[in-house]
C-alpha cells in the first residue's frame, strides 16, 4: 500500500499541518517536529507518546520542553472525547465518542479470557438502510478520517488497560464507501499499534468493484460478506440499496476475490423469523456457495426499537444449520455480544440509549 505523506503549508510565521498527528508514521512525526525546529529524536518520542502512552494533546508529553508544548498546543493529536459509556451483564462495553466537529460514533469492546476484540466504526452513519438494523435507519453524515478510526482502539484499549488482539469493521458504516481511510487505519494499526492483520476483519453489504480493488491490496484480513438473504428478490426487501449490485454478480467478485487472495471469505446471514431462515432459504443459500472457499456466519437477529422482525427459535435455527451442513457448507452460529447494552450487531447507532 502506497504512503500518504502528510501536507504541511507555511506562512510567514508558522508551519501549519493540515491533519491530526494520529495516524502518521514515525517518519512523518519526524519530518514534522523537525520542520518545527526541534531534533530528529524527538519524532520518536511523539510516536511513543501517541500510540504507546495514548496522548491526547501535546501539552501532556513532559520529555518535550514547556516552552515548545506551548508553541504547538494547537496542534491537535486527532482523539475524541468520551461522551456516553454504558457495560453489559457480559462485560462489553459501548462507547459514544464525540468526534472534533460535534458528530458522535458508536464503538464497542468484546472482551474474552482468549481475545480482546473491538468493533469499530467507518463512517457516521450509514448510507446502505438495512432493514434490520438501527444504524441504517438513522441515515449518513459523513465518512471518518483514518485518525478518527484508530482513536476508536486506542480509546478502548486504554479504558480496558487491556491490550487489543481483534479489531473487526463492523460498527457504523459501510468499510469499502470509506475505502482509502479504512485502508489507511488497518496500515496503522497493523504497524503503529501492533495488531496483525490476520486478526482484522472488514465486513461489507458489497460495493461494485470494491472488493476486486480491495483484493490487489494483498491483505491478510478476513473479509466478510454481508449476504442476509439467498436470492436478489428477498435481499432488496433487508438491504434496498441492493438493487444497484444483483447477487449473482457480488457472488462473482467474491470468487475472484477468493482466487486473487487464496483467502477464505466469511459470509454474513442475519437470520430474521420467518423472513429468511425457511428451509427452502438454506437450500438456495447452499446452492449459491457451493464450492465456494467461504465459511456462513449466522447470526440470530438482535431486536431494534426501529423494526419489527423476530429472532428465530433455536429449533429453526439449528434446522437451518443442519441444511447447510448437509450441503457441505461451512457454518456456525455467532451469539452476539452485548445485548442489553445496545451493542450486538445491528444495534448500533449514535445517540445514547
Amino acid at each position: 500500500m502506497s504512503q500518504v505523506t502528510p501536507m504541511i503549508t507555511t506562512d510567514s510565521s508558522t508551519k501549519t499541518l493540515t491533519r491530526p498527528l494520529l495516524g502518521l508514521t514515525q517518519s512523518e512525526l519526524t519530518q514534522w517536529v523537525e520542520e518545527q525546529g526541534q531534533p530528529a529524536y524527538r519524532g520518536q518520542q511523539l510516536y511513543q507518546w501517541i500510540y504507546q502512552k495514548g496522548a491526547r494533546s501535546l501539552s501532556e508529553i513532559t520529555v518535550f520542553s514547556k516552552q515548545w508544548r506551548d508553541q504547538v498546543a494547537d496542534f491537535p493529536i486527532g482523539r475524541s472525547t468520551l461522551h456516553y459509556r454504558s457495560v453489559a451483564p457480559d462485560k462489553t462495553v459501548k462507547y459514544l465518542l464525540r468526534l472534533a466537529d460535534g458528530q458522535i460514533i458508536e464503538t464497542v469492546g468484546i472482551p474474552s479470557e482468549k481475545r480482546f476484540t473491538v468493533c469499530v466504526s467507518s463512517q457516521v452513519g450509514c448510507p446502505m438502510a438495512c432493514d434490520f438494523c438501527a444504524t441504517g435507519k438513522g441515515g449518513f453524515i459523513r465518512n471518518l478520517a483514518k485518525h478518527e478510526i484508530i482513536d476508536q482502539v486506542l480509546t478502548v484499549q486504554e479504558d480496558f488497560g487491556r491490550r487489543v488482539s481483534h479489531i473487526v469493521f463492523m460498527g457504523m458504516g459501510e468499510p469499502l464507501l470509506n475505502t482509502d481511510n479504512v485502508l489507511g487505519a488497518i496500515e496503522s494499526l497493523n504497524k503503529d499499534v501492533g495488531i496483525g492483520q490476520r486478526w482484522m476483519t472488514v465486513s461489507t453489504v458489497g460495493v461494485r468493484d470494491r472488493i476486486h480493488q480491495l483484493a490487489k491490496h494483498q491483505l491478510q484480513v478476513t473479509l466478510a460478506v454481508s449476504l442476509h438473504a439467498p436470492n436478489q428478490a428477498l435481499r432488496e426487501k433487508l438491504i434496498p440499496t441492493a438493487h444497484r449490485y444483483p447477487l449473482d454478480e457480488l457472488l462473482v467478485e467474491c470468487r475472484e476475490y477468493v482466487e486473487i487472495t487464496r483467502r477464505r471469505i466469511s459470509f454474513e446471514y442475519i437470520l430474521l423469523a420467518g423472513v429468511n431462515d425457511l428451509p427452502e432459504h438454506a437450500e438456495q443459500l447452499g446452492k449459491q456457495l457451493r464450492g465456494f472457499q467461504c465459511h456462513v456466519n449466522l447470526i440470530p437477529y438482535n431486536p431494534i426499537q426501529e423494526a419489527d422482525y423476530q429472532r428465530p427459535s433455536s429449533i429453526r435455527i439449528q434446522s437451518f444449520v443442519s441444511a447447510l451442513k448437509k450441503q457441505h457448507i461451512a457454518v456456525s452460529i455467532r451469539y452476539s455480544r452485548g445485548l442489553e447494552a445496545d451493542a450486538a450487531c445491528g444495534q448500533l447507532r449514535a445517540s445514547k440509549k
